[in-house]
């Protein structure tokens, strides 16, 4: 577990995809914190008012979970508690765009995560997607420097605009409160074949933003993922038959279990941004 997270013990409120919702507990569970996964319109408010940290994912909207997501934003805002909008699927529906759009102009999150294709999308730039997926084109690549300067730059800029902090992930993660940006090189190939992995980063970076500033918590919190996404991969061998991505999905829980703040320092691949 990560001391910080676990000596406090916070409650992390977690509006979230049924698709991952028991995951993201799990994960939420294993570094130490305490998930509450209520998304009921009528009793968000209290839950929310209660919590150290919110989250909310746009993954699987529904009429409630749309009304939800805005009561607990606007509690988290007026309470000045902190929170996290994960903008699944804006490059697909317009519905989770302007619901995005609105969350972030009235609630002003406090930080603003997305894949490549998602952050772009939302800050008005031409994307490429499929799906809830970024498409082959915006992949940004740790050799790639242009398209890591092009979306250090956009995400400097909207971080401005907002005055949150913008994360876009992928195989790099680029992560900017406007006056840092950080490249985080940690993780797996194997983590996006295993449904839920981005909303399970989001309830981590809620319960990392309880103990540590938002921009700290996003950065810490997706090194902590990567690094226990790269000891899973030793669960899939190539002469195992008998490993895959079942295994791998177990193992990546098992490491978040087991990490530590002091492997975080030593293991986390930070690049620091000096454009």
């Amino acid at each position: 577990m990560i001391k910080e997270i676990a000596d406090r013990s916070p409650l992390v409120h977690c509006i979230t995809s049924p698709v991952a919702i028991n995951d993201c507990a799990n994960v939420v569970l294993a570094i130490g914190a305490k998930p509450f996964m209520a998304e009921h319109p009528k009793e968000v408010a209290d839950i929310t008012a209660g919590a150290q940290a919110l989250t909310v994912s746009l993954a699987n909207v529904t009429d409630a979970r749309m009304a939800s997501i805005m009561i607990s934003g606007s509690e988290a805002h007026d309470k000045n508690i902190p929170h996290i909008i994960d903008l699944v699927g804006v490059t697909c529906s317009k519905l989770r765009m302007n619901l995005a759009k609105e969350y972030i102009k009235k609630y002003k999150p406090s930080v603003i995560k997305g894949n490549v294709s998602e952050i772009k999308a939302v800050a008005g730039v031409d994307f490429s997607s499929i799906g809830v997926d970024a498409g082959k084109a915006d992949a940004v690549s740790d050799n790639d420097e242009s398209a890591k300067s092009f979306m250090a730059e956009l995400t400097r800029n909207y971080a401005k605009i907002t005055g949150a902090i913008v994360e876009a992930t992928g195989a790099v993660d680029i992560i900017s409160d406007s006056d840092r940006t950080v490249f985080v090189k940690n993780g797996s190939s194997n983590m996006p074949y295993i449904t839920g992995t981005g909303c399970m980063l989001t309830c981590i970076t809620g319960a990392y933003m309880s103990v540590l500033p938002p921009f700290e918590a996003a950065v810490n919190a997706a090194a902590m993922f990567g690094i226990c996404g790269e000891r899973a991969d030793g669960v899939i061998k190539r002469d195992d038959i008998m490993s895959g991505l079942g295994s791998y999905h177990v193992k990546l829980l098992d490491e978040v279990s087991k990490i530590t703040s002091l492997d975080v320092d030593k293991y986390k691949n930070i690049e620091i941004c000096s454009l």
